[in-house]
């Protein structure tokens, strides 16, 4: 969808004043106008590192899943094709040129886990696909250290299973999948109680509870989990840590 504007233009034409009558000459005093210094240009953001593109492929689109079924729409007052036309009404305002094609993505009834993750795994996203296939056979013992297995959901600490619940996985997941991100309280408690109502979400001084029974968990590797102070938590790369993916690599949200 394309939008023009009209201008009206100011007329050319020449307006020639009246004769008149000399008079005595009148003097006028006549204030310069000020000089109008030219605009500063606006300072532009440094562009995001992009990671490189394998060798022979250019981009030519994207794809945005989106997580929301019929009764968080209807919840929010809106459906899903009202959603689709107007992320197509935006994308033709933005970008008349682009061509967009949507489909709605069916999974099971009940299916578990975060909306976006059963929609991209519906609609057959490549690594969404590749980590729920087998992986082979890993020692369940590690040398030392802390394991962060994603695909199967546990940690390993010092090669022994460490008791971390549900939500303890959770908030170790998220900060590893944006390692060398500070993510701040307000951040972890919108993504990991999404959906949860008011009174089932943690305050964001909750979150400090919830990282100091984690951190007591990783006993003598708690380091792992940094404190920024005034603003939330972060990890680095770490050499006691390391991650197990499965199948594919995460692609924790980029936008």
């Amino acid at each position: 969808m394309s939008i023009s504007a009209v201008l009206d233009r100011p007329s050319t034409s020449a307006i020639r004043p009246a004769a008149a009558r000399p008079t005595a000459p009148v003097a006028a005093a006549v204030t310069p106008a000020p000089a109008v210094a030219p605009a500063a240009p606006a300072p532009t953001a440094p562009a995001a590192a992009r990671p490189a593109l394998p060798a022979g492929s250019a981009p030519r689109g994207f794809a945005l899943y989106v997580g929301i079924d019929e009764a968080k729409a209807a919840a929010a007052g809106v459906s899903l094709g009202t959603l689709v036309e107007a992320l197509r009404r935006t994308l033709g305002e933005l970008a008349p040129a682009a061509e967009t094609y949507a489909t709605v993505a069916l999974a099971p009834t009940g299916a578990g886990g975060r909306d976006v993750d059963v929609v991209r795994l519906a609609l057959h996203e490549p690594s969404a696909v590749a980590r729920t296939k087998d992986e082979p056979a890993e020692e369940d013992r590690a040398p030392g250290g802390v394991v962060v297995d994603i695909s199967r959901k546990r940690v390993l600490i010092d090669g022994e299973s460490a008791a971390f619940t549900f939500k303890e996985f959770e908030l170790l997941q998220y900060l590893v999948l944006r390692e060398g991100r500070t993510i701040e309280r307000a951040e972890l408690v919108a993504s990991l109680w999404e959906g949860a109502t008011d009174d089932d979400a943690p305050g964001e001084r909750t979150i400090d509870v919830h990282v100091r029974r984690l951190r007591a968990k990783l006993g003598a590797y708690e380091d792992i989990v940094r404190t920024v102070r005034g603003v939330g938590y972060r990890f680095d790369r770490h050499a006691d840590v390391s991650i197990r993916y499965g199948h594919g690599t995460p692609s924790p949200d980029r936008f």
